[in-house]
């Protein structure tokens, strides 16, 4: 039924994909393609891959739904869920069901795009310029996936994906 609240979803996304970011960030300051001193931009490494993470989180959500996984925080989905179910979403017949759902997507999209203004910030801290694509272009398509989840009742029906070269 997902995570419990938005702690625990941050936490989840920390481990599974901020360690991530923290350990390539090492990587690339002790390759010397960046400062030594990148390796040491912790919490911005974190928020580059807690935003991949949560963007995954949200387009995934039938998919994972199907698969009995949930990673959804019930904290938020559970204001809009009446049956207190999360498979509650996937009824998008109902009127009522789409619009509650929309606002349950919404709220979780925008809590995604709060990450964008560090992981700029991380990104304008990167001098190689092939290290600056190799981390630019997912969050530029990360960016352009939640512009295209935003209010889209696809993401509970189907698959909502973005081709490259659309980003």
């Amino acid at each position: 039924q997902g995570t419990k609240d938005i702690e625990q979803y941050n936490r989840y996304c920390h481990f599974v994909a901020g360690l991530v970011g923290e350990g390539l960030s090492r990587l690339f300051a002790v390759s010397g393609l960046e400062k030594p001193s990148f390796a040491s931009e912790l919490y911005l490494s974190d928020q580059m891959g807690l935003f991949l993470q949560k963007t995954n989180i949200i387009r995934d959500y039938l998919e994972d739904y199907v698969d009995h996984r949930a990673f959804w925080p019930q904290s938020v989905w559970k204001k809009y869920a009446k049956t207190g179910e999360l498979g509650y979403f996937t009824k998008q017949d109902d009127p009522e069901v789409r619009k509650l759902s929309l606002q349950c997507l919404n709220e979780l999209v925008t809590d995604a795009l709060e990450l964008v203004p560090d992981c700029l910030a991380y990104l304008s801290k990167l001098q190689c310029q092939e290290i600056f694509r190799f981390c630019a272009i997912p969050q530029v398509m990360a960016i352009s996936t939640l512009e295209k989840c935003y209010s889209n009742a696809n993401v509970f029906t189907g698959v909502v994906k973005i081709r490259k070269g659309t980003s």
